[in-house]
């Protein structure tokens, strides 16, 4: 079905027809339409046509309102007055919201369009560490990636997910030296079983082998017992042990060689991560799969080009030995240009190298258009050098990469999310709370009507809906608070307050029976029913916008003002109620449908589940 225009964009192009047939030497002109509080729209285009026009705004806002001749049978336009020096204020008939809505409702999409000319989108999210916990800084990294991936493929653009997992590096001749020298250490005790169908890739991309399928909290909490086992013993031997110390520096030689032991152990270490990667995602209800996590070791053997073709090129230059570029607007302290690093005078490469030869190929290998890295803004400068050297490189072209840096999560306190014992919370933990909190709610709401097992579902889907909505609601750049008593209550901007608006409505639908929804385009509508018709109408034009800014607490802003305008819709217009005629119920069930698709689409795209019973 093709998209239906919004009420918004019909009333703009007959505005904007009016005023080209009563100015005709304007040409087009931009009837500047936005809502308003006096009327539905209100149109200010005129004074400023006039004022190029030397006319009278009033007397040309006049005859604007005499060409369109509204109030006709099937019109759009029900009333449109001047005021003030010429504004036009416009009244949409009742008529043309209940079709606009119809029509959108016929739709499987809502009416919401596919994207004109889609294109190629590589996005970087999540970037878990090998052999360490994922803790709540992944969070934030995780829900936004996830979320702007689902909006975008709702839009028809092609998106490619990489999760540039942190797999290499000088601490893997650390753990494989261990492991070589105590080669039991990684064994899975008797009782848990490793998941059906991994086993080790073959090196270069992503290795390993934690399956796309669910994979348990508690098999993912083994795994991890037995890596950090792993770490710390390790640890504890390298900073005691010269010797250790200098075999596992070696190590870290045959391992960046290809040397076949070397590459097995570090495999085995990376599929360990990635069970417990997986566990952790399940448990956050986000799906990440195998094929699209491509760590730092994929670019390995193309980090020597990328530094040959920038020192060749100029772009890069030899300093103290290092392989570096300067930037006149980035100084350090003592006010002299700080470089991007791309290779180390040891002959080492850090972070810049590896992103530098991903975004080779991500640019020539995958045809991006496109190139987003949701990373903390605290890497904002890093990110800016990447970019930038990239460009003059000739690798990256003008306006292709943009960073969607994100703030941090906060304590009650104000200051960065840490433990009791100032450690970072593991985000395992901080989920299992939530979950524990939501259950507290799912009782006392369902005073004994629940099984325990319907408990648990239910606070799951609540606890982690909760925390991804307190964070996809707060714009990215800012920090946010984590309060899981505010984020878990039935009131205000949360997401349990969306789920059991939904829920309600699901309720209404049930105790229909055989009343069914359908839209009567003829029935006065009143105020409230006015104001959800037109919130329900913003879906299409709130997605193009989130698509475009990469902003999803735009759509978490909209879901939840339309759960608000719902809830004024229930308490003003009751739909079942016995004396209402079978017409009003009928089209009052349509609009409690309608909305229910709308929130349930919605918060999808948001990564959050809507339950239909609560």
């Amino acid at each position: 079905m093709a998209s239906v225009p919004s009420l918004a964009a019909t009333v703009h192009q007959r505005i904007a027809d009016a005023l080209s047939a009563a100015l005709p030497e304007a040409g087009a002109a931009d009837p500047l339409l936005r809502r308003s509080d006096r009327a539905d729209f209100q149109a200010n285009g005129v004074l400023g046509l006039a004022k190029k026009l030397k006319g009278n705004p009033r007397e040309l806002a006049a005859t604007v309102v005499a060409g369109l001749g509204t109030g006709a049978a099937g019109d759009v336009i029900a009333d449109i007055e001047v005021s003030g020096p010429g504004f036009l204020n416009i009244t949409v008939a009742d008529s043309a919201i209940t079709a606009t809505l119809a029509a959108r409702a016929a739709d499987d999409r809502l009416g919401v369009p596919y994207a004109e000319h889609p294109g190629t989108t590589v996005i970087d999210y999540s970037q878990p560490n090998v052999a360490k916990e994922m803790h709540v800084g992944h969070l934030r990294s995780t829900v936004i990636g996830d979320a702007v991936t689902q909006i975008l493929e709702h839009s028809g653009e092609k998106v490619i997910r990489r999760h540039h997992i942190g797999d290499w590096g000088t601490q893997f001749g650390m753990l494989i030296q261990y492991l070589i020298e105590h080669p039991h250490e990684l064994d899975h005790e008797s009782d848990t079983q490793r998941p059906a169908g991994s086993g080790s890739a073959g090196s270069g991309a992503a290795p390993g082998s934690a399956p796309d399928a669910e994979v348990d909290a508690e098999v993912g909490e083994a795994a991890m017992a037995r890596l950090n086992r792993v770490y710390k013993a390790s640890r504890a031997i390298f900073d005691s042990d010269e010797e250790f110390k200098t075999r596992a520096r070696d190590r870290v030689v045959e391992l960046q060689a290809g040397e076949a032991g070397t590459r097995a152990l570090w495999h085995k270490i990376v599929d360990e991560s990635k069970i417990y990667f997986q566990a952790v995602y399940h448990q956050l209800d986000v799906e990440i799969r195998d094929a699209d996590v491509v760590g730092e070791s994929a670019y390995n053997d193309d980090l020597a080009t990328v530094c040959q073709e920038l020192e060749e090129s100029g772009v890069a230059v030899r300093s103290n030995g290092a392989l570096c570029v300067f930037f006149d607007d980035v100084l350090g302290p003592d006010g002299n240009p700080t470089p991007l690093i791309v290779q180390k005078t040891n002959g080492g490469y850090g972070y810049a190298a590896t992103d530098l030869a991903a975004i080779r190929d991500r640019i020539g290998v995958l045809k991006a258009d496109t190139l987003l890295y949701v990373v903390d803004a605290r890497q904002a400068l890093h990110f800016k050098m990447v970019f930038e050297t990239a460009r003059r490189a000739g690798w990256l072209p003008e306006n292709t990469a943009k960073q969607l840096a994100f703030g941090t999560v906060l304590g009650k306190d104000g200051k960065p999310f840490k433990t009791r014992e100032g450690t970072t919370v593991r985000l395992v933990d901080l989920l299992d709370e939530a979950v524990e909190r939501a259950a507290a709610v799912v009782r006392e709401k369902s005073d004994g009507g629940l099984t325990e097992e319907e408990i648990l579902e239910q606070a799951a889907q609540l606890g982690v809906g909760a925390v991804k909505y307190a964070d996809l609601s707060t714009s990215l750049g800012r920090d946010y608070i984590f309060d899981l008593d505010r984020m878990v209550s039935l009131t205000g901007d949360t997401s349990v307050y969306l789920q059991y608006a939904y829920a309600r409505i699901q309720s209404i639908l049930r105790k229909a029976g055989d009343r069914k929804p359908k839209a009567h385009p003829e029935l006065p509508l009143s105020p409230a029913e006015r104001a959800l018709g037109f919130r329900l109408d913003e879906f299409a034009d709130t997605l193009a916008s989130v698509g475009e800014t990469y902003e999803p607490h735009k759509l978490a802003s909209y879901v939840y003002s339309l759960a608000s305008a719902y809830t004024t819709f229930y308490d003003q217009c009751p739909v079942l109620k016995e004396e209402n005629p079978p017409e009003l119920v009928e089209n009052r069930l349509f609009f409690c449908e309608l909305t229910a698709r709308t929130l349930q689409q919605g918060m999808a795209l948001l990564g959050i589940r809507t339950p239909a019973q609560l």
